[in-house]
């Protein structure tokens, strides 16, 4: 007795209306966030995205599913100037430097402060992106050193920890005082970094596990 071959279903592709919508959404909350801090209420970021609070609690039924999707796409968007910046060839410190610039303009410390006590740091999609940024980072920085361009006393953790110092003040402050001098101070920092260095840096080179292992007294 033949046993009956089973259908396959194709699974529904989502439609290109439905992606636009998702992908104004993320903008508009990336937006609304870094003006005004992670309060803000849905409802605003459905007006600014032109889209009905249907739309926006069919996408991400809670404010952390929403939060996290800002996130993971401003670590994907560093990542892409990374990987622009990693496929130049000539200058690399000048590729760096341009990569940190593009990164500072993403403002992600103004959004990483919104990942509360409750907010799952350890959600794989967070992991993947903030793996994907570090390796790319470190690809830049191992390069201009390789080159003789960047003092090799230099961490990951102390690039990633300055720009992400200079890129305040968090969301919902009055950022525009601030945003005019960011990539002036940068420029400042990025020129501390050149080989040869001029002066020896007190303790070790930052790692990002550094900057994740917590403080004790």
């Amino acid at each position: 007795m033949q046993t009956a071959t089973p259908v396959q279903t194709k699974v529904p592709r989502p439609r290109a209306d439905a992606l636009r919508n998702r992908e104004r959404i993320v903008t508009a909350a990336r937006e609304m966030f870094t003006e005004f801090g992670p309060e803000v209420p849905l409802d605003e970021i459905a007006r600014r995205a032109g889209v009905g609070n249907a739309t926006v609690y069919r996408n991400f039924p809670d404010r952390d599913a929403l939060v996290r999707e800002v996130v993971c796409s401003v670590m994907d968007r560093t990542s892409e100037a990374a990987e622009l910046a990693l496929a130049e060839t000539g200058d690399a410190f000048g590729a760096l430097e341009r990569f940190v610039h593009t990164a500072a303009d993403e403002r992600i410390s103004a959004l990483c402060p919104m990942i509360q006590t409750t907010f799952d740091q350890n959600h794989p999609d967070l992991e993947a992106a903030r793996e994907r940024v570090e390796q790319l980072v470190a690809a830049l920085m191992d390069r201009a050193v390789r080159a003789g361009q960047l003092r090799p006393d230099i961490g990951v953790g102390d690039l990633m920890i300055v720009v992400a110092q200079l890129s305040r003040p968090p969301a919902g402050t009055d950022c525009d005082v601030s945003d005019r001098f960011v990539h002036r101070h940068l420029q400042l920092f990025l020129d501390g970094l050149r080989a040869p260095a001029h002066s020896v840096l007190p303790g070790t080179a930052v790692t990002v596990e550094d900057l994740r292992r917590p403080c004790t007294d």
